[in-house]
């Protein structure tokens, strides 16, 4: 009989053979992942971060960004006692980068995501409603493409208030462009295929023909662009630190390279000052680069798992 209810049991059936699809369609990203070297190189770098990261209250406590009580003499070189060595308050170098890999690490991905679902989001939009929209919102993207990315994230930190959420945003409203663009082009692909005239000569609505036909397709190229997008914003995160639009309260990886600079690191050679952040920020980039290309080789040349 037709509108007649799906048995529970059917609808149970199909949320198991859902899942197991899933569970094979990872198992086969993983196995073809594996084959990449520098993929696991980069994913091993990103492991240890995180952990280091999420593990930093335990190991190295709050305290170590205080700077009354410091227990060390300001810019002692390294040694027993202190092995990064101190900064110009006399604070532990070490405890001082794996805390700020906590703040770096954070304002990266939630930069990335965020730089991410506006591309996504306008992409998968221009590339479905043909006509003046499409023209605007490319023009606007075009816009945002020649204009440099740091001179305008750098004027909207000085216009907002000195806080991680306005790095976030200052990077994730000028990054986004280029997501914008390789979305809309997967997603006019997507557009020309069959069953998607299919699904509206069924009576699909927009809505329906965006949200579960176009964006299932474009995900391994937002799941690609979102981990190379990371590093990018690591560095932005870094680079707005270190010239003074970061927030002072919090340690960050850019921020202790602002302190040297403050410090004279450079012109003093206190070359453990400025090492440690650096190579840090260098570390991470290059991993989630790493990482980045292997998933993007791995779902490509069709940009999806392997059906």
């Amino acid at each position: 009989m037709t509108g007649e209810a799906t048995p529970p049991a059917a609808q149970a059936d199909s949320r198991a053979l859902a899942r197991q699809r899933r569970r094979r369609s990872a198992a086969r990203f993983w196995a073809r992942y594996r084959t990449h070297r520098a993929g696991l190189v980069g994913l091993a770098v990103l492991v240890l971060f995180t952990l280091v990261a999420l593990t930093a209250p335990l190991t190295v406590g709050s305290d170590v960004a205080g700077v009354t009580g410091a227990p060390g003499r300001p810019l002692e070189p390294p040694g027993a006692a202190f092995p990064l060595g101190t900064d110009r308050f006399g604070r532990d170098l070490l405890g001082l980068v794996v805390w700020g890999s906590r703040v770096s690490l954070l304002v990266g991905l939630l930069a990335a995501v965020l730089s991410v679902a506006i591309g996504a989001l306008v992409g998968i939009t221009a590339g479905h409603f043909p006509g003046a929209y499409a023209t605007v919102m490319m023009r606007i993207t075009d816009w945002f493409l020649v204009m440099p990315t740091l001179v305008l994230a750098i004027a909207l930190a000085t216009v907002m208030s000195r806080s991680l959420g306005t790095v976030v945003v200052a990077i994730g409203v000028t990054s986004w462009p280029t997501t914008a663009r390789l979305v809309r082009a997967q997603t006019l692909a997507v557009e020309s295929r069959p069953y998607i005239e299919r699904a509206r000569a069924l009576g699909g609505g927009h809505g329906h023909i965006m949200l579960r036909h176009v964006l299932p397709n474009v995900m391994p190229l937002v799941l690609a662009q979102t981990t190379l997008m990371i590093s990018s914003s690591i560095l932005a995160e870094a680079t707005l630190a270190f010239l003074g639009m970061g927030d002072p309260t919090v340690v960050s990886w850019g921020g202790l390279l602002q302190d040297a600079r403050e410090a004279g690191a450079v012109s003093s050679g206190d070359w453990w000052y400025l090492v440690p952040p650096g190579l840090a920020i260098a570390a991470v980039a290059l991993a989630f680069t790493l990482c980045g290309r292997a998933v993007e080789s791995v779902l490509n040349p069709r940009l999806g798992v392997a059906r």
